[in-house]
């Protein structure tokens, strides 16, 4: 289990300068933390790669299979909160230890309550997007039949759903982004609570607006393209969760 510091006030949580370089770096150490543990890492992994599989299985079963989009996307909403068992992993790495499923287990078991109360609002929010992506496919697509062989053709309809349930996803996630991208680690750690892990949050994101916004993009980018490939997120969720790690410590240094 990881040490719990004592909690620090938002005035004295800081964020230290970044640069382009750190995103760089925090992707590296990302993907070096997955090869020293990639069965783990993959393995975890696999159990959201699974549930987006079946996921894709009904999409395909009542004809809807736009809906995918807005799925993938959707998962940039819940993301933070799978957070904790990479954490712990990542940990158990960064310690010289060889890490195990039970590890996976206590970075859950370990976070505390704040953390679940970021946890929840990410399901709230994915909820809120789903249903507010269903309303938008029901006015633009209707109920006519659309497997994903079709979504090969690109067609109009399905591009112009594609592109406003962006518009309207991308303003969620980045709410919940700068919520939630350095709180999260904070609350883990025990250096924060609720309250003050948000704020110190906010303030890091909007401080550092231009090199958090390249992390939100490639985030974005990795992360979404990865769910409409499933086997992708084997890999690439493991990194980018090693690698988010990385760059809070570099944030908020120890």
């Amino acid at each position: 289990m990881n040490p719990m510091p004592n909690t620090e006030s938002a005035a004295t949580l800081q964020p230290a300068p970044l640069t382009l370089a750190d995103l760089k770096a925090a992707i590296a150490t990302g993907i070096a933390q997955y090869r020293a543990a990639p069965g783990l890492s993959s393995a975890f992994a696999g159990v959201f790669v699974a549930l987006g599989l079946l996921m894709y299985v009904v999409l395909e079963f009542a004809t809807i299979a736009p809906m995918s989009l807005s799925l993938a996307g959707g998962f940039m909403l819940v993301g933070p909160a799978l957070l904790a068992g990479f954490f712990s992993v990542a940990d158990k790495l960064r310690a010289g230890r060889r890490p195990s499923v039970g590890d996976v287990w206590d970075g859950f078991r370990q976070l505390p309550r704040g953390g679940w109360v970021i946890s929840f609002v990410c399901g709230l929010l994915f909820l809120i997007w789903i249903t507010d992506a269903g309303i938008l496919y029901g006015f633009m697509v209707g109920r006519e039949p659309i497997g994903f062989l079709r979504l090969l053709h690109l067609e109009e309809i399905v591009v112009s759903y594609a592109g406003y349930s962006a518009i309207m996803g991308a303003v969620l996630a980045f709410i919940l982004f700068a919520v939630s991208a350095f709180s999260l680690p904070l609350i883990f750690d025990g250096r924060a609570q609720l309250v003050s892990g948000v704020v110190a949050s906010v303030r890091a994101v909007f401080g550092r607006f231009a090199v958090m916004m390249c992390w939100a993009g490639v985030l974005s980018l990795v992360i979404i393209a990865s769910a409409l490939f499933l086997p992708l997120l084997l890999v690439s969720l493991p990194v980018m969760a090693y690698a988010s790690r990385e760059l809070y410590l570099r944030t908020f240094p120890r």
